[in-house]
């Protein structure tokens, strides 16, 4: 064990005090958490619950979110999984809605144990779910309620094999990719499915690789 070891994360309740030494301050966690992430409509906010929505149907959802791991999340199948956001609507002052467009870059993956970093920029994950939060009235817009979002779930091999861009995906083309979005309540099933998709896809390509050797 090293001086500087990474340090673990655990999980908190929000009841946790802030503090003066041994002096209670009269706020605690849950207080931070409210006044830093109530705005989910927000970019930034929005990214993290998705992943969130991600977790929870997969039973995923009990640990930590790690900030910086190579890929988002990993389901009990052992399927890894990116998860990327976007919306129509934005928490600022909008002429129209905004174009749907998500990122898909290959990035250079780090490593918190060793704090290295990947030679070589690539995808991680095996499967990407993208998450369009769909609905377009303002009024009613409430991202806690899953029958607003639409999920695009594809094999990381898919977006490897595309001629177009590599570093992003616009709505259409994911549509042209993936076909008709799945609901939350379909989004477990279409994980496994394009987890089996990857598995057989990589097995071809090792297959293919040993006939050549």
């Amino acid at each position: 064990m090293g001086e500087f070891d990474r340090i673990p994360s655990r999980r908190r309740s929000g009841s946790e005090p802030f503090c003066d030494a041994d002096q209670e301050l009269g706020f605690d966690l849950l207080s931070f958490w409210q006044w830093s992430s109530s705005d989910v409509v927000s970019n930034a906010t929005r990214g993290v619950l998705a992943e969130y929505l991600v977790a929870r149907v997969i039973g995923a959802a009990d640990g930590v979110r790690e900030e910086w791991a190579a890929y988002d999340l990993c389901d009990p199948r052992n399927i890894t999984i990116e998860v990327k956001s976007a919306a129509y609507l934005q928490s600022w002052y909008q002429e129209r809605l905004s174009s749907v467009c998500f990122s898909c870059g290959k990035t250079l993956a780090w490593d918190a144990e060793t704090n290295q970093q990947d030679k070589g920029k690539r995808r991680h994950a095996q499967v990407y779910v993208f998450a369009l939060l769909a609905h377009q009235d303002q009024a009613t817009l409430n991202p806690l309620d899953v029958s607003q979002w639409e999920f695009y779930v594809v094999p990381t091999v898919w977006l490897d094999q595309r001629s177009r861009s590599q570093h992003s995906i616009t709505l259409p083309s994911l549509r042209s990719l993936h076909g008709a979005p799945v609901d939350y309540s379909q989004l477990r099933r279409a994980i496994f499915d394009a987890g089996e998709v990857q598995s057989s896809e990589q097995a071809k390509a090792r297959r293919a690789e040993g006939s050549t050797s």
